[in-house]
């Protein structure tokens, strides 16, 4: 028998333990919420979860997350072609896509090289990325993978893919943020900064 009395209500904690940075105690907040104070919202909550694990999927061009084939931002005519933005994750596009004007398009990695999670090339779909580099549409490939050690790896990765198709290869600038003081910036963003300083317009 459970601590909690209640198998259900300990399935139900170690369930929510699933969701990231979600531990024990966190995981029993939510649960007695929802029973104690939200049954309502926690039927809408499982309805949408059942609905979206079903019908959510992968576009097939550029791997986000999508309900058709190939998703809104891939087949909306607005769109630059000749401009592709390679991210690690959904979030990341989104967060791209609401803090800048980027009008490209993008590819959605799914992940970053990682061999000891299993994560190589074939994981992250570079070979759909090569074709579509391939297909002579696109002009320029915008790397925005995240400044990690693992991230910087699949970086170069993308521009020797990017440069055997004689696509232009650019980076997202990493620093000093805005706003930010040098005195209180770490060494390693500092130095990065530093060293690839830009010329002054």
């Amino acid at each position: 028998m459970s601590s909690t009395g209640s198998p259900l209500l300990a399935g139900l904690i170690d369930a929510l333990r699933c969701l990231p940075g979600v531990g024990m105690k966190t995981a029993q907040r939510m649960a007695f919420h929802l029973l104690e104070r939200d049954r309502a919202g926690g039927r809408r909550l499982a309805e949408c979860l059942a609905v979206a694990v079903e019908r959510i999927g992968n576009c097939t061009r550029c791997r986000t997350f999508s309900e058709e084939t190939v998703c809104v931002l891939c087949a909306s005519a607005s769109r630059d072609r000749s401009l592709l933005c390679v991210v690690e994750t959904p979030v990341d596009q989104l967060a791209i896509e609401q803090a800048t004007g980027f009008r490209g398009q993008y590819f959605v990695l799914l992940g970053r090289l990682s061999p000891l999670d299993g994560l190589g090339p074939k994981e992250l779909g570079l070979d759909l990325l090569a074709r579509r580099l391939g297909e002579g549409e696109v002009r320029e490939l915008i790397i925005a993978t995240n400044p990690t050690v693992e991230g910087e790896a699949t970086a170069h990765m993308l521009a020797q893919i990017a440069r055997t198709t004689g696509v232009h290869v650019s980076r997202l600038a990493h620093g000093v943020p805005l706003g930010g003081e040098l005195e209180f910036i770490d060494r390693g963003t500092l130095a990065h900064a530093f060293g690839g300083r830009q010329a002054f317009a």
